[in-house]
């Protein structure tokens, strides 16, 4: 037998060195595909992975500084070069931290002589307060200048009074102040506490408003509350000067506060099974209390809205160790805490994240103060005369499985749920980053784009390839493999600024479009085949598209037109009102109904191709052979063709199932980019890669937000290898199954 590949070659040198090296080329390029994924893979895994890191705690360095007084609380400024230390005598002390001069003492000031009492705000305002025997109050806060010398930069501690150099009297009778508790924000203050008689006084700042040119001055409200029992454990106050907490007993109180209309708005038994309230802790926001129990149980309860009315609840316990908690020491700007143990023990915790992420036999004795540096990067430990500071790396606790895959309760919602709301206006903001919404919106959008494209993408495919006269194939396979160049931009565009609005107004007419079109093809066609045979003749085969056009045409302008009047008799004038009233349905002008349409036109180009050539392929032997056994042309088409082409088809659709869950630019232009979890068609939704490009420019290069975008696209390609490995074994197992034929 003659060699058939050196006829082809011939004996050109050229060519056979041509064709090597379009068979190594095209390796190569394989190759190079193949690694460059692996390589995708690997990076997607190297910027996740520091997210899933475990908190780690080092010693840093340790010194001594002899103190004659007891302190009444300890705290690092912001670029841990200075610690502040301010006594129960009434003393603010200034520590220089720095490693040439650390020990240093950088300054001391007597606030208040002989104190009664202390209070300090959420870290995050560094306001303190002491309370006198007169009934009189200091408000300060610690400040730090920093300037440069050279290029030698000095940080100098001063202090600052926020709500006046002069004392405040907060008990007009003049007793002293028990108990205290405050917060000082830009545009708001307060200031409560409890008098030696067991009364409760407030006062409530607020800024008048100045003249131009004039500074505002601050405008002071006293009043009592009334009503409070006489055995007051602790105090809290919100930064809004809204609420006031009091822990009496196993009851706490929640007194909103409105000047001498103040009322107390509830009281709740916060004493978990066993133990009795002990502790009374804000965290970050104040939206949150950590109540610590006699039974070394923490808790933490916020106020949800239910029935119309805000009520405080028990949103969830933490998991402790076995020894007592001796300090609980909250984040500067995170739902975080610290919780120091008596035996020791250093326990770290996160909100949204159950049980603790760290917890280590870390400290030798249990320390009289521990304070958290603002960055949550620095640990100081005192236990008498010696101070030890430790480096903090936990820069991700927010993340874990819980928060990514499992409800979560957060503040202010009435019961656990999947959210994805990454930021905010305010720096206390809780990000909450499941990403088990947009998982959610990527699927339905390519479920109800698939729903849409392969009914009309393999009916298309199927005419043309099996019913369509060869002429006419030459015009409608190309012109539709076409609009698979179609820019998505484009059909992102015009779907949410010329097709959204349309749905909206024909939403009927759409609908019954949707019903009528498949019912209307079936009557044409029983109608063509109840004509005499001469009359059917007279079109040739393949060309029956050309009497469906105007027919699909006048249908979808028939229900169009006739869609107002369905709309005024069936909805009452208005089916959007109508929906939302008596059937709970939610309505977004830009919805996953347009999504399913505008990215269905983009998916059934890729299933509409693939599948075609798959029908168009089978051999002609195999329709011949069934047609003269006596099959009719469907019975041929069933039985035969399609059975025989399925792995192709089977191909397609898998193919643009990929295409749709990967999409971008409509789903980006065509939503309302809502991340919310409800198959109603009506309403809106986010996906995978749409988050990512709405996000990825906005975010912070190494925070968490920006590392969980890579892990939405770490999910992405995932689903994408996935769908395509499911397609490819069921492509093989079809071919080998229908091999025979």
């Amino acid at each position: 037998m003659a060699d058939a590949s050196a006829f082809l070659s011939g004996d050109s040198p050229g060519r056979r060195v041509k064709d090597k090296l379009a068979r190594y080329g095209v390796t190569a390029g394989g190759i190079s595909v193949l690694i460059t994924l692996v390589l995708i893979f690997f990076y997607l895994l190297y910027v996740i992975m520091p997210i899933f890191a475990s908190v780690n705690v080092t010693s840093k360095q340790a010194f001594s500084i002899d103190f004659s007084d007891n302190p009444a609380a300890i705290y690092l400024n912001e670029q841990n070069n200075i610690a502040y230390r301010m006594s129960l005598q009434g003393y603010l002390t200034f520590i220089n931290l720095a490693p040439k001069n650390v020990g240093e003492l950088m300054g001391e000031h007597q606030l208040m002589a002989s104190p009664v009492s202390f209070a300090r705000t959420l870290p995050s305002e560094e306001v303190f307060a002491y309370g006198g025997r007169s009934g009189e109050v200091v408000v300060f806060k610690p400040t730090f200048r920093i300037s440069f010398t050279g290029e030698m930069k000095q940080t100098t501690p001063d202090i600052a009074y926020p709500l006046g150099v002069s004392p405040l009297q907060l008990d007009p009778e003049g007793h002293a102040i028990s108990q205290l508790a405050v917060s000082v924000r830009a545009e708001q203050a307060v200031v409560a506490g409890v008098t030696a008689d067991q009364r409760v006084r407030v006062m409530t700042f607020s800024h008048q408003d100045a003249l131009p040119g004039q500074a505002s001055d601050w405008q002071a409200i006293s009043f009592g509350i009334e009503g409070l029992p006489d055995t007051i454990s602790a105090l809290a106050v919100t930064p809004d000067a809204r609420t006031l907490y009091v822990l009496s007993g196993n009851n706490l109180y929640v007194v909103a506060l409105n000047g001498d209309n103040s009322v107390i708005r509830d009281v709740v038994d916060v004493s978990s099974a066993q133990g009795e309230p002990q502790h009374l802790t804000l965290l970050s926001g104040a939206n949150s209390l950590l109540i610590t129990t006699s039974d070394n149980a923490v808790s933490q309860w916020f106020e949800v809205l239910r029935e119309g009315k805000r009520t405080l609840v028990k949103a969830r316990h933490f998991a402790l160790p076995d020894s007592p908690v001796v300090q609980l020491v909250p984040e500067y700007a995170r739902k975080g805490f610290f919780a120091v143990h008596q035996n020791g023990e250093l326990s770290a915790y996160y909100t949204t994240i159950k049980g603790y992420i760290y917890n280590e036999p870390l400290l030798a004795e249990v320390p009289d103060w521990v304070a958290i540096s603002p960055r949550a990067d620095r640990l100081l430990t005192v236990n008498g005369d010696n101070w030890q500071l430790y480096k903090v790396d936990n820069r991700h606790p927010e993340i874990g499985f819980s928060s990514l895959w499992q409800k979560i309760w957060y503040e202010g919602y009435p019961e656990p749920e999947y959210v994805w709301q990454s930021t905010s206006a305010s720096d206390e903001f809780e990000p909450k980053l499941s990403l088990v919404p947009v998982v959610f919106g990527t699927l339905k959008a390519a479920v109800y784009a698939m729903f849409f494209a392969i009914p009309m993408a393999l009916a298309g495919a199927i005419y043309t390839a099996y019913f369509m006269s060869s002429k006419m194939r030459r015009v409608i396979k190309p012109t539709v493999e076409i609009m698979e160049a179609l820019p998505t931009v484009i059909l992102g565009f015009l779907a949410g600024i010329w097709l959204a609005p349309i749905v909206e107004e024909y939403l009927p007419g759409i609908a019954m479009v949707i019903v009528v079109f498949p019912l209307m093809m079936m009557l044409v066609g029983i109608g063509w085949s109840l004509l005499p045979g001469p009359w059917r003749h007279r079109l040739p085969n393949g060309l029956h598209i050309i009497l469906l056009m105007p027919v699909i045409v006048l249908l979808v302008y028939a229900c169009l037109e006739v869609s107002p009047y369905v709309e005024q008799w069936l909805f009452d004038g208005d089916i959007r009102m109508y929906l939302t009233n008596e059937w709970g349905i939610g309505y977004d002008q830009r919805n996953t109904l347009v999504v399913g349409i505008a990215m269905g036109f983009a998916v059934i180009p890729t299933i509409f191709t693939i599948a075609e050539d798959a029908i168009f392929s089978v051999p002609g032997h195999l329709t011949s052979g069934s047609l003269a056994l006596g099959a009719t042309h469907w019975q041929t088409l069933t039985r035969v063709v399609l059975l025989t082409a399925s792995p192709g088809i089977f191909s397609a659709i898998m193919m643009g199932l990929g295409r749709a869950v990967g999409e971008t630019m409509i789903v980006l232009m065509a939503t309302g980019n809502t991340p919310i979890m409800d198959w109603n068609i009506l309403e809106g939704l986010r996906t995978l890669s749409a988050t990512i490009a709405i996000e990825m420019p906005e975010t912070e290069v190494g925070s968490s937000h920006y590392r969980v975008l890579f892990l939405a696209a770490f999910v992405l390609f995932v689903f994408t290898f996935i769908f395509n490995t499911i397609a490819e074994l069921v492509r093989q197992r079809l071919r080998e199954k229908y091999s025979s034929l």
